[in-house]
């Protein structure tokens, strides 16, 4: 552990399992700023279907990473890292706490633990894996994924092409599965890490995800989808949420179908998370409810 007075709180879990209310009150206990961990909330044009605090949270308490991005902006964990930490450095500065919350798994670890050194892909790798994504689609490359990475396959978005691509193109080209160049040593920062993890009893999760999902609909989730239906190639649209209704749109399925499909979905995702985050032995455990645990684990494990 670092001997830095400055302490990072790190409050992630599942999605749908309330980190929202949490977080704004952990965050006006301490009196500092969330900086949101969501690969998805910083796009400015995604509002409903990636549930981003509401204006009314944000004028409570002020939050960094949240609608900076436009849909066709690259982004990645490794940015993240690089402008959470400069801002970290300035935020510490104000307060021996700084509280990081979301459930982006990739952008959390690159923060706690630094980014993995990935071989960058040569061209005729590049070119070879586009053409097959083409030719055979996107489940034989997760079935050959299977083969060679059955670890880092039980974790990946498998609908995603673009995850499921580059770990393939990692596991040809080098010859070693994509997981060991995952495993690096943790890069050790300059003040303390507090990770809590917050997860509830499976049934309960599920039902919060399906009101969840039933509340963004009555809130206008169909016609959101729907503006972002000409651009539905974006990488930032291949998200729960969105891809679903983008098959009611061109026939696939009927609007129920893809609302139990949406639903269904997000529980998968949400145990991806679980998977993902059971894997760390630094995040310990917590009922979203219980408030003042939590308040007084981060204290003690700060002091």
């Amino acid at each position: 552990m670092a001997s830095s007075d400055k302490t990072l709180i790190v409050i992630t879990g599942p999605t749908a399992i309330g980190k929202t209310q949490l977080c704004l009150d952990i965050a006006r206990h301490f009196d500092i700023p969330i900086i949101n961990a969501d690969s998805r909330q910083i796009y400015k044009e995604l509002s409903i279907g990636t549930a981003k605090p509401t204006a009314e949270e944000r004028q409570q308490v002020r939050h960094y990473f949240v609608d900076i991005l436009n849909l066709q902006d690259y982004y990645s964990a490794s940015l993240f890292e690089t402008q959470v930490m400069d801002l970290l450095s300035e935020l510490f500065k104000h307060s021996n706490y700084a509280l990081m919350a979301g459930g982006s798994m990739m952008y959390i670890d690159a923060v706690c633990d630094g980014i993995d050194d990935i071989p960058t892909i040569d061209d005729e790798t590049r070119a070879t894996m586009k053409q097959r994504l083409a030719d055979e689609g996107l489940q034989k490359l997760c079935e050959e994924l299977q083969r060679l990475d059955p670890e880092y396959y039980e974790i990946v978005d498998r609908q995603n092409p673009k995850r499921v691509v580059h770990a393939l193109e990692i596991c040809t080209m080098t010859g070693r599965t994509y997981t060991s160049f995952r495993r690096r040593e943790r890069v050790q920062r300059p003040f303390r890490i507090v990770k809590i993890g917050l997860n509830r009893d499976r049934e309960e999760l599920y039902n919060r995800i399906n009101a969840r999902v039933d509340k963004m609909m009555q809130q206008g989730l169909l016609k959101e989808a729907e503006t972002f239906y000409p651009m539905r190639e974006l990488n930032a649209l291949n998200t729960v949420g969105y891809k679903e209704l983008f098959e009611y749109f061109n026939g696939r399925w009927s609007l129920d179908e893809a609302v139990e499909r949406i639903k269904g979905n997000t529980r998968r995702y949400a145990r991806k998370q679980l998977t993902w985050y059971k894997k760390d032995p630094l995040i310990r455990w917590f009922h979203p409810d219980n408030k003042q645990a939590i308040i007084d684990y981060i204290i003690t494990e700060s002091s």
